[in-house]
């Protein structure tokens, strides 16, 4: 068996730099080119709907918040993997594309809101279907003690730079 990219990276180093442990790179090397490979099997599904990670993001949060299907922008930063800064450009092309609306929140005249609209309520639900069976199928390759694994271990690793918080956090749709 040949050994992978990252295996004759590390075989490398430590020719040039024996005086290094490059036993790292095994673990983040490898976390590093999967990521990069996953994100990009997600990015099929969410371009066959016409959207971006972002956009998914965005549309997702809004969908989990249940009807009335809306959030405040600053809530949306919260509630996904995009930057406050990102938040606007993401709801200005969901709005020009006719997925979102911004309103005046409920019962707060002062309040800001994003909204699913009817069409983005009907692309959210269609993506995240697709999205799920296409986790599904990246996951599957794994095996179900595999991943049950893995996903303990990657719990614990990630507490340890990300704390949990109350209902904030990544959009869980990814």
């Amino acid at each position: 068996m040949s050994a992978d990219r990252v295996a004759r990276i590390q075989a490398e180093w430590a020719r040039e730099r024996p005086d290094v442990d490059v036993s790292p790179q095994g673990v983040i090397g490898r976390l590093h080119r999967l990521a990069a490979v996953l994100t990009e099997q997600l990015n099929v599904v969410y371009r066959r709907h016409g959207l971006g990670e972002g956009e998914f993001d965005v549309l997702a949060a809004l969908r989990r918040a249940g009807a009335p299907y809306e959030r405040a922008p600053g809530e949306l930063a919260q509630h996904t993997m995009v930057t406050t800064g990102a938040i606007t450009k993401r709801i200005d092309r969901l709005e020009r594309d006719g997925l979102v609306t911004r309103r005046v929140g409920r019962g707060d005249g002062r309040r800001r809101v994003v909204a699913l609209t009817e069409a983005g309520l009907r692309v959210i639900d269609q993506a995240f279907t697709e999205h799920m069976a296409n986790e599904r199928q990246l996951l599957d390759a794994l095996g179900a003690e595999d991943a049950a694994r893995l996903e303990g271990i990657l719990t614990a690793w990630l507490a340890r730079f990300e704390p949990p918080h109350e209902g904030g956090g990544w959009s869980g749709g990814r």
